[in-house]
């Protein structure tokens, strides 16, 4: 596995919170203690799963919290989750948001950015790391490559948040693991157990944690679709997950009203791993 040259590995982190959407909260990600209810586990449990092992290796206490809710815009995380992430006192806070503001028709990318910013200064004034999250490179997926100009511009943003404020950036937009059908969900907007995997695996690499698992490999190719399959899929798609979510935006619904946090408090992990 690669090796950062610049890695923190001096550091032990204690106090970990994640703020986000449905990509922290762990969508589709499923979490095999509850698999009939609406729970899951994420890229972002799986790292805390790791950071809290490395510490019981050490004899250091850690805990960890997960505010993230799905379909929540970038103001609904700055605003509800950001102070209640501060009342917490972390030492490190992952923080993705801003990606349901992209996916809308019309959207200020500078106002999402700066709105973006204004929490990463707010937590780096605590002293607590903060690690962001590009928007992944959507530009191989069928249909969904239609937002990819939109990735881009959020990314090249992101970094520049980044360097001003001394930000970790997991760079998924170069995880060229992540160009795989069978790495996503039906819906083709979240991941799949295996994409969170991938994910965790980029996150803690950049954190400087070492790693036994392969996470930056391709799969072995998927058998090739026929142009017939592939319009099918594209229909079921359409039908069954891309109606529904604009019958939502013309409602003014989101997928996450009425949710709570799934780890609104520092605890620690039941098991040393998700």
């Amino acid at each position: 596995m690669p090796v950062r040259p610049d890695a923190p590995q001096t550091r032990v982190w204690e106090r970990f919170v994640a703020l986000g959407d449905s990509f922290t909260e762990g969508l589709d990600d499923p979490d095999p203690s509850a698999p009939t209810e609406d729970r899951y586990v994420g890229w972002a449990d799986r790292v805390a799963a790791a950071l809290a092992a490395r510490n019981a290796e050490l004899g250091v206490p850690f805990g960890y919290a997960n505010l993230a809710i799905r379909g929540r815009l970038i103001d609904a995380v700055v605003s509800e989750q950001l102070p209640a992430a501060l009342a917490l006192r972390p030492d490190l806070v992952s923080l993705s948001a801003g990606g349901n503001d992209v996916l809308r028709p019309r959207v200020s990318m500078r106002a999402v950015m700066e709105r973006l910013e204004g929490a990463v200064v707010d937590l780096r004034d605590t002293g607590a790391d903060v690690l962001l999250v590009t928007a992944p490179d959507v530009s191989w997926a069928p249909l969904v490559n239609r937002v990819h100009p939109r990735m881009v511009e959020y990314t090249a943003n992101l970094w520049g948040v980044a360097q001003r404020t001394g930000a970790f950036v997991v760079d998924i937009y170069t995880l060229r693991a992540l160009h795989d059908a069978r790495l996503w969900a039906p819906d083709r907007i979240h991941l799949s157990s295996e994409g969170h995997t991938r994910v965790a695996g980029q996150a803690l690499w950049t954190l400087g944690l070492e790693q036994d698992e392969d996470w930056t490999t391709p799969l072995d190719p998927a058998p090739h679709l026929t142009r017939i399959e592939s319009l099918q899929a594209d229909r079921e798609w359409v039908a069954n997950h891309l109606r529904p979510w604009l019958r939502r935006r013309i409602r003014r619904e989101s997928s996450g009203d009425g949710r709570v946090p799934k780890r609104p408090q520092l605890s620690p992990l039941a098991s040393p791993t998700p």
